[in-house]
């Protein structure tokens, strides 16, 4: 169903440009069909912050619901952001105060970038929370991805987050727990998401706060899980919006943040995604710029044009049925009654009672 281009945020034109369907605000006017409103807390640091509004807006413009889609992004003041990123987001994005009074039928959270290693600490975590307990009470179902699933299972349910000895890097096997829920129907059972973090919260942290884990990765760490209700709240821990070039993106940031001697070691493949040709090039590659720095010359380029016809995608599709299975409940639950409770009959003693 379309997007509805309702303000001039370039995303839109990337997105036509790359064939999805965009509509005008007045085109959307002359349509009989339903509008759903839908926000993005977008956290992103600025070189990402366009491209997570595009893999967002992207999948929520391929589902299949009978739907106009308004997409609503906002951020916080207290994200430090350059000249470029200030600018694009007092252009393109809404004040927090214009979403809660014109208010939203759901709500997509993304990450963030931290200074140092405690949630509470930084300068978002107050007017986060404000956010989120809003959107507790006014918003169908709240999507938190990566960090803001973090921040809920602490400041909601008193479960810290645990940072890795290493970061989980790179694309890994995942396996669906029970079928039966909605957010999950005809999704494969078995499939890939990428991830990228240095934190964790752990499967029987998630038990212990009473949600529902319903995707997990074949390492047993929670990708999927719901709120106690079963759907108020959705959580993710890997990144199932990136696209195929993401990782590769933040490989190459990761080596010039080696160059610029930002960290003293070169960055590992993430796993799981480089075929063994691209890790030949990327290992020339590594092996060139370590000569440059020797030698106090150029750098060479990086492979980039190279790696990109090699990589492979093998979670979007997934990725989008979720998404369409997440957007068909709010569909539905907001032509009801959105402050009904998901399913008044789960038995919460029963974790494969989930509505079936």
């Amino acid at each position: 169903m379309p997007l509805v281009a309702n303000s001039s945020l370039p995303s839109f034109q990337r997105l036509k440009q790359s064939g999805e369907t965009i509509i005008s605000a007045d085109q959307a006017k002359h349509q009989d069909i339903r509008e759903l409103h839908i926000g993005l807390l977008n956290m992103m640091p600025d070189t990402a912050l366009e491209a997570t509004e595009r893999q967002f807006f992207r999948l929520i413009g391929e589902s299949n619901q009978i739907a106009q889609f308004y997409l609503h992004p906002f951020t916080l003041d207290e994200l430090k952001r350059d000249a470029e990123g200030q600018s694009h987001v007092k252009k393109y994005y809404e004040s927090f105060d214009t979403i809660k009074a014109n208010g939203l039928d759901a709500l997509i959270i993304t990450g963030a970038n931290m200074i140092g290693s405690e949630l509470s600490n930084q300068s978002f975590w107050a007017p986060l929370i404000e956010v989120l307990d809003w959107a507790f009470d006014n918003v169908t179902s709240t999507l938190c991805s990566c960090l803001a699933t973090h921040a809920v299972l602490e400041f909601r349910y008193q479960q810290k987050r645990s940072p890795l000895p290493v970061k989980r890097w790179g694309v890994y096997p995942h396996r669906v727990l029970y079928r039966n829920h909605p957010l999950v129907a005809g999704v494969n059972t078995r499939f890939d998401v990428p991830h990228s973090r240095f934190n964790e919260v752990f499967p029987q942290q998630f038990d212990q706060a009473g949600l529902k884990k319903l995707v997990m990765s074949e390492a047993d760490d929670v990708h999927l899980a719901v709120s106690e209700d079963g759907f108020r709240i959705v959580f993710f821990q890997g990144h199932p919006e990136y696209d195929a070039i993401s990782l590769l993106k933040e490989y190459k940031r990761e080596v010039g943040r080696f160059y610029n001697k930002e960290t003293d070691e070169y960055p590992p493949f993430p796993e799981n995604y480089f075929s063994k040709k691209c890790q030949a090039l990327l290992e020339e590659f590594q092996d060139r710029l370590l000569t440059a720095m020797v030698n106090n010359t150029a750098p060479p380029e990086f492979p980039e044009n190279l790696i990109k016809p090699f990589l492979d995608n093998t979670w979007h599709d997934t990725a989008e049925a979720v998404i369409n299975n997440w957007i068909g409940k709010v569909y539905q639950i907001t032509n009801t009654d959105r402050h009904k409770p998901f399913n008044d009959d789960i038995d919460p003693t029963n974790p494969l009672d989930l509505g079936k």
